[in-house]
């Protein structure tokens, strides 16, 4: 069993946006009750004290003028941000919260007190560019958290993966010029939000090289994202030799989501996360952190996040012939975009 961490509180579930809204606090409720469960204590996940992210932390992501205009909201019932980002009463406390929150646990993993964690927190981040909230994000949490092990544990090299139905156009932006952090992102694209993450978006000056957007039509489900992380990610992160791995988890790629259109099961969550543990067992003594991001079916979600969890504590790993044995079967079905990306990528990565 690893000693794995989670961070959850209360507070996450303050930040209410419209009636009907998808991203809304049940998201957090059905996640943490499931954890109470008795079967789930046999996890031992160990709880980590969120807090709340200072001023410089924000600022590492963010404008000044933009952390004030979310500051500002405050106590205010409701505050629209974009057609569909807005803000409640406590709004602002929770994202301070969730984006202080990854930090605390990123600590705990660096300093090994933990071996790795799940941040269960909202609202999510990726979206957030430095002075703009979009699609249902405030702060954006990865890049505050990736920027915080960078000046606090002189990281030379974090590698972000996000599998989010949605491009992450926030934590791109925030490190395209930046080689510390090799941004991976596979997500849904053609006429779909928000429109960014072409393959041929690879950085630019010292950055160059950096970024692998793997776009996706939808439909795709385990077979798919399997070849994608052990066939492009895996090389990549081995050869880039991260000292940390940091993780924007979407559960919206799940089966049953009402606005992903792809098909990934629990049981292609966690083979998704043993490929990032093998990666990060091979390059930083284990350390892997995630941090929610969407997924708006609430039972697939949660039994999704049930699924992770398990495979992070090393409670019951899967096993994962089955599906790799469908990854080699289906391996056609997405050869053509592989080979694609690799032809993008290889000036890059030799290992390619």
């Amino acid at each position: 069993m690893n000693r794995t961490g989670i961070v959850q509180d209360a507070i996450y579930m303050e930040h209410v946006m419209d009636p009907g809204h998808p991203e809304r606090p049940e998201r957090l409720k059905v996640i943490y009750e499931m954890l109470e469960e008795e079967e789930k204590k046999g996890l031992h996940l160990i709880k980590v004290k969120p807090r709340f992210a200072t001023r410089e932390e924000l600022e590492t992501t963010h404008s000044s003028a933009y952390i004030d205009r979310i500051a500002s909201t405050a106590g205010k019932p409701y505050f629209r941000l974009d057609l569909d980002t807005s803000t409640s009463a406590k709004s602002y406390e929770a994202a301070s919260l969730a984006a202080g929150g990854l930090c605390e646990l990123i600590q705990a993993v660096w300093e090994e007190k933990l071996k790795n964690g799940f941040a269960l927190v909202r609202p999510p981040g990726h979206h957030a560019e430095r002075d703009k909230a979009m699609g249902f994000c405030l702060f954006n949490n990865l890049a505050i958290g990736a920027h915080y092990a960078i000046k606090n544990f002189s990281l030379e090299r974090i590698l972000i993966v996000d599998w989010d139905v949605h491009h992450g156009n926030g934590t791109e932006h925030s490190f395209y010029t930046d080689p510390r952090v090799l941004y991976f992102s596979t997500h849904r694209y053609g006429f779909f939000y928000p429109g960014s993450g072409g393959a041929t978006e690879v950085g630019k000056d010292k950055g160059e090289g950096f970024t692998v957007n793997v776009p996706l039509s939808s439909g795709s489900g385990d077979s798919e994202y399997g070849n994608i992380f052990e066939r492009v990610l895996k090389p990549i992160g081995l050869e880039y030799r991260p000292q940390l791995i940091l993780v924007s988890a979407g559960f919206d790629i799940h089966y049953d989501d009402p606005l992903g259109g792809m098909e990934v099961t629990e049981k292609g969550f966690a083979r998704l996360t043993q490929i990032l543990m093998e990666i990060a067992e091979a390059t930083a003594q284990g350390k892997l952190v995630l941090t929610l991001e969407g997924g708006y079916d609430i039972e697939g979600e949660k039994r999704s996040v049930d699924a992770v969890l398990r495979e992070l504590a090393q409670a019951s790993p899967l096993d994962k012939r089955d599906l790799v044995e469908k990854e080699r079967a289906n391996d056609q079905r997405i050869e053509r975009l592989i080979l694609q990306l690799k032809e993008i990528q290889r000036r890059y990565w030799k290992s390619l």
